[in-house]
């Protein structure tokens, strides 16, 4: 959290108090929200296999225990973990969550654990996200963005934030506890096509 309002101010957008707020209360309720879905660690295009009786996952070698929400917000967020990003229509989006709503429900009688838009704006905050595993954990790569970019897979660095920021920003925009958020992230993003207009949207279509 703190590396991305050290972005946003390196980005010389003013953080408000109510947005600084909002976030560390997100930081809060992504820590309890826990969970027991066996997630995939990797659920990316290359690691999924079409066969006649559907889709076959494969390399679980990231897989652990969490909420399924951690996953499903990688089809809006754009497959934080994947070199292949993709921005999905909202007709496919609401049909893909819907079809995670359903089975969810079917296998435990219940609704999904967590909040989808917590999900993504949490995959926001990490600067790990934009870059190859390789790169994990060796700079602040938040903190890279003003000063250069990282090509990995079909985006770059910036193109990958630059559609996370406008996901989340649309995502929030309605008045919900993250509604601070959304302007910050809104103008974020403004600031940054100023400064890189040769920034392209991200894929909407996998290679």
């Amino acid at each position: 959290m703190d590396a991305f309002l050290a972005l946003a101010e390196a980005l010389t957008v003013p953080v408000a108090p109510r947005a600084a707020g909002e976030l560390h209360d997100l930081v809060g309720r992504l820590d309890r929200v826990g969970g027991h879905a066996l997630l995939h660690g990797d659920p990316c295009p290359g690691n999924d296999l079409h066969t006649g009786a559907g889709v076959r996952f494969i390399d679980f070698e990231q897989a652990s225990l969490g909420s399924g929400m951690t996953e499903l917000a990688y089809l809006r967020i754009g497959f934080p973990t994947c070199w292949c990003v993709t921005s999905a229509s909202e007709p496919l989006l609401e049909r893909a969550e819907r079809a995670y709503h359903h089975a969810w429900r079917a296998a435990t009688g219940s609704a999904p654990q967590g909040d989808l838009t917590d999900a993504c704006a949490g995959w926001l905050l990490r600067g790990d996200a934009l870059v190859e595993r390789a790169l994990r954990r060796s700079v602040d790569h938040l903190a890279e963005i003003p000063r250069r970019d990282r090509t990995w897979g079909t985006a770059t660095a910036r193109q990958r934030l630059v559609h996370r920021l406008g996901v989340v920003s649309a995502m929030t925009a309605d008045g919900t506890a993250l509604a601070g958020v959304s302007g910050l992230t809104a103008a974020m993003r403004r600031r940054m096509l100023a400064r890189r207009p040769d920034l392209r949207p991200v894929p909407t279509r996998r290679p």
